[in-house]
């Protein structure tokens, strides 16, 4: 082989090798990322501190999810430099703590019966997925969406390492599933309905086998009655995989499947929000959908379910609940019209990101 020859050849292989290529991008981690800590994954977190605490623990799982946490003085020092953004960075550094907490040191989640590690914390398995997400961590730490950062490499590969991606299951969420009714909000004259959309709230079933639960029929059933009487343009049907801990049913796909299936609902009419967990989320997730909508947020929504869930929303203590879980009102709880049914008027504070309930932010 001739010097070019050799030349043409060497210059193949270098262009080839990984070396010289742009780093992998992992789009579910991309996702993941920016659902979850959207002010902190572009901003860089590097500390040397927090370095040499990781360096430290040689390889020690355990050890360097412990050492990942940040301290609040490292926390404090990103709030400081961001600005006007320091509220999210402080919130989002909670969350990326508590990730690390919940799956990689063993803390007990809010909600234990259906967040958290499926394996218990001390067990081979919970010791085993801590070490698999260290492995991970380390693979990922060149990825774009992780900017280099330890941490945050660490909480999305604990996640990760759980099946615990909920928060982008649905993803794109109104393109795949909304974009009907979207349209056809782009051409509405809000004016014309009493209400900005009926919110049936989900209601799990007792066993891994039923997909919708009887509650959850009802509350179909009387959305679509509502919807019939020409009282709002849209059903926001809200709920996620919730009970029991590991079901396989969406609670607003089965209720979108019933709406259409069973009472001619058209597609265009129904919005689906499948990520709330709770009914804090639930009142906040649907206020998402209605501003992706462009819904007037001066006009009420009417939430329907059972008399007694409809209680619990009417009373002093969802008020304290929601400031204490969300930190704010995701809505005004106004006049009940039915004892299945009452008005809330949606707060825009419901947008804010809360990485600290991992599955449902």
């Amino acid at each position: 082989m001739t010097h070019a020859a050799w030349a043409v050849a060497a210059a193949v292989v270098l262009a080839a090798s990984p070396a010289a290529a742009a780093p992998v991008r992992d789009a579910r981690v991309a996702a993941m990322a920016a659902r979850l800590f959207p002010t902190l994954h572009g901003r860089g977190l590097a500390g040397p501190a927090r370095v040499q605490r990781i360096a430290a623990c040689a390889q020690a799982a355990a050890c360097i999810a412990e050492a990942a946490i940040l301290r609040d003085d490292e926390r404090e020092a990103l709030v400081q430099a961001a600005g006007a953004r320091a509220a999210d960075v402080r919130r989002e550094v909670d969350g990326l703590n508590e990730v690390l907490r919940v799956y990689g040191v063993g803390k007990l989640p809010r909600y234990p019966l259906i967040d958290g590690s499926d394996d218990a914390f001390g067990s081979d398995g919970f010791a085993a997925k801590v070490a698999d997400a260290v492995m991970l961590a380390t693979a990922q730490r060149d990825d774009p969406a992780i900017g280099g950062d330890a941490s945050l490499s660490l909480a999305l590969a604990l996640l990760d390492v759980n099946d615990k991606d909920a928060a982008v299951a649905f993803e794109p969420l109104d393109a795949r599933y909304n974009a009907a009714a979207v349209a056809r909000a782009r051409r509405l004259d809000w004016t014309r309905f009493r209400y900005t959309a009926i919110l049936a709230l989900g209601v799990g079933p007792d066993d891994l086998a039923t997909p919708l639960s009887p509650r959850g029929k009802v509350n179909v059933r009387r959305a679509a009655e509502l919807y019939a009487q020409g009282l709002a343009p849209f059903i926001i049907v809200s709920g996620s995989a919730v009970h029991p801990r590991d079901t396989p049913h969406v609670e607003a796909i089965e209720m979108r499947r019933a709406l259409i299936e069973r009472f001619a609902v058209p597609a265009e009419a129904i919005v689906v929000e499948p990520y709330a967990r709770h009914t804090t989320t639930n009142l906040r997730n649907a206020t998402r959908r209605l501003i992706a909508l462009g819904a007037p947020l001066e006009r009420d929504m009417l939430v329907v379910s059972n008399p007694g869930h409809i209680d619990a929303v009417a009373s002093a203590a969802f008020v304290q609940r929601n400031a204490r879980e969300l930190g704010y009102q995701p809505a005004t709880v106004g006049t009940r019209v039915a004892p299945t049914a009452i008005a809330a008027r949606p707060s825009r504070d419901s947008l804010r990101i809360d990485p600290a309930d991992p599955l449902d932010p």
